[in-house]
């Protein structure tokens, strides 16, 4: 214990033992490491991925409901409509007889009424 002191040299010490550590580092461990730092890369290119497809979704689900509002606005209810039916009256339907051929018909008709009763 002549003139040295302790404390220093103890740290002076474990510094090299340190730096030995990290710098002779197993392959096993550095193999690790760098699978990590892929497997870091990877989630983030899905995080984005996955927020540009969240993106596209949004703009479908907007781009879908104006579909569906102008479709509503353009095509009346079915309930509406029978309810429109009822108050607007119809004309009435319009049957054409011919009656060049009334005489004869009416000949025939009696004729086969004869025949039939007597």
């Amino acid at each position: 214990m002549s003139g040295f002191p302790s404390r220093p040299l103890a740290s002076h010490m474990r510094q090299p033992s340190l730096s030995a550590n990290v710098g002779g580092q197993s392959p096993a461990l550095v193999a690790r490491v760098n699978e990590k730092k892929a497997e870091l890369e990877n989630l983030k290119e899905l995080r984005h991925l996955s927020a540009e497809v969240a993106t596209q979704m949004e703009a479908l689900e907007q781009k879908l409901a104006t579909l569906s509002d102008g479709t509503e606005a353009k095509l009346p209810k079915p309930a509406a409509d029978a309810v429109d039916r009822d108050e607007t009256p119809l004309p009435q339907t319009l049957v054409r007889i011919p009656t060049e051929h009334a005489p004869a018909l009416q000949a025939h008709a009696e004729g086969a009424a004869e025949e039939a009763s007597g």
